[in-house]
């Protein structure tokens, strides 16, 4: 039955080995891709660095503005056709006097109702021109108030829409940086995600692993003591990290380092693969060990050491950085 239940605790530590190596892989493609997201984040930028100065299409219409009042003159053409006809009236009157022989008075009144009669028609003439005047230069006061407002309308519609245009392309890069940067802070958050869930896996895989050879040791009995998993597995005196096994066919950069004071020699050494553990151990050659601390084709084909009963301690001198 303990046979069994050692076949058994190999298989289960077998797939948990590979659970673990597999977790491994998943951490270290998550930890490349969070590396690429953050080396391809895209640089931060000012929306509003083009922003230009828009005071130039404001112009100055000041060279525009006319007085129309300034041309303004006297109408005294009607003043002329006055003493003009005064005159012609006056010589009139005098020759009919003469020709009739009439009295000095009614020539002097028929003089008088033609000069009155000439002063009505000056004063009208006069009245038309003026008024003339000062309508044609109360339309060209119309005329340029009238182009000044449409110049200064349409200086405000071109300002206007400067600004406008501005603030909205400012708007639209800033829009555009915030959802791109949105985007690649959820990429981040996944790949760290990834990582975290594949470091979960390892140590579940590694504590799997553990518990399997924990419960076939226990089911064998006394013979394999809690030092002995850390010998054949690395969870013992001394033991750290992720397992492994004492036979020699398991390991690399076999080197002796010392000896201990029953004379066994002393190794550093590798695992060859390094689901059994990685970095630099220390321990013996199951070959070299006494045979009361071997355990003979513990895990399929391999050879374990009971360090318990050896004056060797199994420990992880180097860890892999």
């Amino acid at each position: 039955m303990a046979v069994f239940s050692a076949i058994g605790g190999a298989i289960a530590s077998g797939q948990a080995k590979k659970a673990a190596r597999a977790a491994r892989g998943d951490k270290a493609r998550a930890e490349a891709e969070l590396r690429s997201i953050k080396n391809s984040r895209q640089q931060i930028r000012n929306p509003y660095a083009s922003t230009q100065d828009l005071s130039g299409l404001a112009t100055d219409l000041s060279s525009q503005l006319s007085n129309p009042f300034e041309s303004l003159g006297v109408a005294t053409k009607a003043a002329e056709i006055q003493i003009e006809q005064a005159d012609i009236s006056l010589a009139n009157t005098l020759d009919t006097i003469r020709a009739t022989g009439a009295s000095a008075g009614g020539a002097t009144a028929l003089a008088q109702a033609a000069l009155q009669s000439k002063q009505g028609v000056a004063a009208n003439i006069e009245q038309q021109e003026a008024q003339n005047q000062k309508l044609k230069a109360q339309g060209e006061q119309n005329l340029m108030n009238a182009k000044m407002a449409e110049q200064q309308r349409m200086q405000g519609i071109a300002i206007s829409e400067g600004q406008r245009v501005q603030a909205t392309e400012a708007a639209g890069k800033q829009f555009m940086f915030q959802a791109q940067e949105n985007r690649t802070n959820m990429d981040l958050d996944r790949a760290a995600g990834q990582i975290t869930q594949a470091q979960a896996n390892e140590a579940s895989a590694n504590q799997a692993q553990a518990s399997a050879w924990s419960n076939a040791l226990s089911s064998i009995g006394g013979n394999i003591t809690s030092a002995a998993v850390g010998g054949l597995f690395g969870g013992g005196s001394g033991g750290s990290g992720g397992g492994g096994g004492s036979d020699r066919r398991l390991k690399k950069n076999i080197n002796k380092i010392g000896k201990s004071p029953s004379g066994l020699n002393i190794y550093s050494f590798e695992y060859i693969d390094e689901s059994f553990g990685r970095g630099t151990w220390q321990g013996v050659m199951s070959d070299e060990a006494p045979k009361s601390a071997v355990i003979k084709n513990f895990s399929g084909i391999y050879d374990g050491v009971d360090y318990s009963k050896i004056d060797v301690e199994f420990k992880q001198i180097k860890h892999e950085l």
